[in-house]
């Protein structure tokens, strides 16, 4: 795992959240490494649309899962979200607001930062 993860700006990543505490390694971070096979890299504050668009294709974000410590998430969350599935949901017109200092830079590998920055959240 990198020691010292930089954003999609270059710079020291930010954390994306702690309450509900994000990310792969569940450290608040949307960091990444080759077994994360969803690249959970893209820092995203979720809308119920995306969360319904999100779980009609199979990955039910809202339902709590107590035995793997996920209490569910609501419009309004902050979520290391798969880079995939946000391009998915860019496409099909719901993709989230973005947290930008908090993706990592390997979100860059699948798209460009001019369109992340379409996305970005109000510093």
């Amino acid at each position: 795992m990198e020691e010292n993860p930089l954003n999609v700006y270059g710079k020291p990543l930010l954390a994306c959240r702690y309450e509900p505490l994000t990310g792969y390694f569940r450290d608040g971070f949307c960091k990444t490494i080759d077994t994360d096979t969803g690249t959970h890299v893209v820092c995203a504050q979720v809308t119920e649309e995306f969360l319904n668009f999100s779980a009609n294709r199979g990955n039910d974000l809202i339902t709590p899962r107590p035995q793997w410590d996920f209490p569910g998430l609501k419009s309004g969350d902050f979520w290391c979200l798969c880079v995939s599935r946000w391009l998915e949901a860019e496409k099909a017109g719901v993709a989230p607001k973005l947290k930008l200092e908090a993706c990592h830079y390997k979100t860059l590998e699948y798209t460009s930062l001019e369109l992340l920055e379409q996305y970005a959240l109000p510093e």
